[in-house]
C-alpha cells in the first residue's frame, strides 16, 4: 500500500490558472521532501490530499482512501501544519492544542495529557500557558507543529514549516521534523521551496514545477556523481585546459575550474602529469555531483559528459 498515490491529478482555478497539471506520482513512507518554487502547486496538492479542495480531474488516495469521498477518514490519520499564520493571539498554546485534540476525538483528560506531551516535544512546555500573541514566529511555528501531532497521526503534511524563521530557528525546526519522523516513526511530507533544507532532513524527494512532476526518487540519486571531473588551480587555468585538450580530452572552463569529460580513469593521470610539468598550484580535483538546483534550470538537461556553462545570473 502506497502512502500517497496520485494519478493524472489536475487542478485549475477559473480558466486561467493551472496549479496541478496531470500530476502522477506515488509516495512511500519516510521523510519526503515536496520541493518546487513558489507557485509550483505544493500547497494545492496538500489540500487535495486532505480532502479540503476538489481536483478538477484525476484521482488521489492517502492510505488507499479516496480523497474525493473519504476526506474525514483521511484527516483522522493525518496531521496538517498550514503555511499561513492561523493561531488566535488571545489563546494559550495549551488551550489551542487541547481544543484541537478534543475536536479530533480525544476525551478532555486525554487531550490535556497529550497536549502537554507534544508541547514538551516541540520545546514549549514552559511557555504553554502564555498567550500566543506574545510568542515569537518560531514559537508560533512550534504550536502549529504541536497541533498537527496531538492526535497521534500516521502522516504529517508540513507546508513551508520554516517560514519566517531565522537560521537558528530553521535549524531547530528541521531537527524537530527529523526526530518526529525517525524516533516516532511517523511518515512526513515536507513542502518547501528551500532545497538546502530538504537535503538536510529528507530521504526521498518529489520535485514539481508548474504543477508537473520533474522527478521522484531517493535523495541520494539527485546528488550522485556526474561524468565530469573538476580541476581548480591558482594560476595557469588556461594553459592547463589547452594541454588537456591537446591530449584528446574534452574540456571547458567554468569560472576558476577546468571541467573534463570523465569517461575513464585516464584524465586523472593526465591532470597529475600536466600539473606537475607546468608547476601549477593545485587547489582541488574532484568528480562533480548533481545539484538539486539543476532540476529547475530552463531547457533540457545535457545528455552526458560536461554540462553547459550557466548563463549570466543563473545559480551555479
Amino acid at each position: 500500500m502506497s502512502l500517497v498515490a496520485v494519478t493524472n491529478l489536475t487542478k485549475r482555478y477559473g480558466g486561467a490558472v493551472t496549479a496541478l497539471d496531470a500530476l502522477t506520482v506515488e509516495i512511500e513512507p519516510g521523510i519526503v521532501g515536496l520541493v518546487g518554487s513558489n507557485g509550483a502547486g505544493k500547497s494545492t496538492l496538500l489540500k487535495i490530499l486532505l480532502g479540503l479542495i476538489a481536483p478538477t480531474s484525476g484521482s488521489a488516495t492517502v492510505f488507499d482512501l479516496d480523497v474525493a469521498t473519504r476526506g474525514i477518514a483521511i484527516r483522522e490519520l493525518v496531521g496538517y501544519m498550514p503555511e499561513h499564520d492561523c493561531l488566535p493571539p488571545d489563546m494559550s498554546a495549551t488551550d489551542v492544542v487541547s481544543h484541537l485534540a478534543r475536536i479530533s476525538g480525544l476525551p478532555r483528560t486525554a487531550a490535556r495529557e497529550r497536549t502537554a506531551e507534544v508541547l514538551r516535544h516541540v520545546g514549549l512546555y514552559e511557555e504553554r500557558y502564555r498567550a500566543i500573541g506574545g510568542y515569537s514566529t518560531g514559537m508560533r511555528q512550534r504550536v502549529k507543529l504541536a497541533q498537527a501531532l496531538v492526535h497521534d497521526p500516521r502522516l504529517l503534511l508540513l507546508d513551508e514549516p520554516t517560514n519566517g524563521l531565522d537560521p537558528a530557528g530553521r535549524d531547530e525546526m528541521l531537527e524537530l521534523i527529523r526526530r518526529t519522523g525517525t524516533e516516532f516513526g511517523i511518515a512526513v511530507i515536507v513542502a518547501s521551496h528551500l532545497l538546502g533544507e530538504i537535503e538536510r532532513v529528507c530521504d526521498h524527494l518529489v520535485a514539481i514545477e508548474g504543477g508537473k512532476l520533474l522527478r521522484s526518487a531517493p535523495l541520494g540519486s539527485f546528488t550522485e556523481r556526474t561524468g565530469t571531473l573538476a580541476v581548480e588551480v591558482e594560476d595557469g587555468r588556461d594553459a592547463l585546459a589547452e594541454r588537456l585538450t591537446a591530449a584528446g580530452l574534452q574540456t571547458i572552463i567554468d569560472g576558476s575550474a577546468v571541467l573534463i569529460d570523465l569517461r575513464d580513469e585516464r584524465p586523472y593521470d593526465l591532470v597529475r602529469d600536466i600539473v606537475a610539468e607546468l608547476g601549477l598550484p593545485l587547489v582541488r580535483i574532484e568528480q562533480r555531483r548533481h545539484r538539486l538546483e539543476d532540476l529547475f534550470r530552463d531547457g533540457p538537461e545535457p545528455e552526458a559528459g560536461i554540462p553547459s556553462p550557466p548563463t549570466a545570473g543563473e545559480p551555479r
